[in-house]
């Protein structure tokens, strides 16, 4: 069975986006209506305050809490994500792990997308940015598929004292992304715009807004939110599915 993951903690220093109960409910549901196949829901969370009762809480673990982003402090820090790729992951969370964010926006079946085979898939390649020939732009966290007990060294090899600084000397932008992509290199499986996921930075802002055709899922990684009405005066099409 597939285990779906998301995550929402306190942040230790302030961010721009705000990331609720609510936020979690509304993925939830968007999953239910767009993916067919058996799966269990999961949040990994220091406060499961509000969270449907059909959702599995994971309590969220201390590791990594306190690293700041190397990029910019004002951009999240997601180390603790990097437990994931642990040999006890398994037990935590479950054998197939499909992690997202919450500030994502789900446009269609994504059932084709989660039946990959490879140990290991990321939202990536040139999807990610225009600026595509960055290291950073390989693999995003946004959207992770992960066998448990493979790629175990983004775990193992990370030193919270050097790797940071290392990956983003590097060019391998944020944070745990970062290290993701500086630790496996090229060569990882990706899903790209090809299969319906897109940057609403980097595909519907210059696009005035709209939904580009086929899309099955919009990432909202950057200053933008879903949630906020400002972006849904500009993006109409989001209050249809961000629901």
């Amino acid at each position: 069975m597939l285990d779906v993951v998301c995550w929402k903690w306190k942040p230790a220093r302030p961010y721009r986006s705000t990331f609720t109960a609510d936020s979690v409910n509304t993925l939830y549901r968007m999953v239910l209506r767009h993916l067919r196949l058996p799966f269990r829901f999961s949040c990994i969370t220091d406060d499961a305050t509000g969270i449907d009762p059909n959702i599995r809480v994971i309590p969220l673990w201390g590791d990594y809490a306190s690293i700041p982003n190397p990029s910019s402090p004002s951009n999240p820090s997601c180390y603790r994500r990097l437990k994931m790729f642990s040999e006890e992951a398994k037990d935590i969370i479950g054998e197939r792990i499909l992690s997202m964010d919450l500030d994502t926006v789900i446009t269609g079946d994504i059932t084709h997308l989660v039946t990959r085979r490879e140990d290991f898939v990321a939202w990536g390649g040139h999807s990610v940015s225009a600026r595509s020939r960055m290291p950073y732009s390989w693999y995003n966290g946004s959207f992770m598929l992960l066998k448990a007990g493979t790629r175990t060294r983004v775990w193992t090899e990370f030193d919270p004292h050097v790797s940071p600084a290392r990956a983003n000397a590097a060019g391998c932008r944020g944070s745990d992304q970062g290290w993701i992509t500086y630790c496996l290199g090229r060569g990882e499986a990706v899903w790209t715009a090809a299969d319906g996921i897109y940057s609403y930075r980097v595909h519907c802002v210059p696009r005035g807004g709209r939904m580009p055709p086929g899309a099955r899922m919009v990432a909202f990684h950057g200053r933008h939110d879903p949630w906020d009405p400002a972006v849904q005066r500009v993006s109409p099409w989001i209050r249809n599915f961000y629901r």
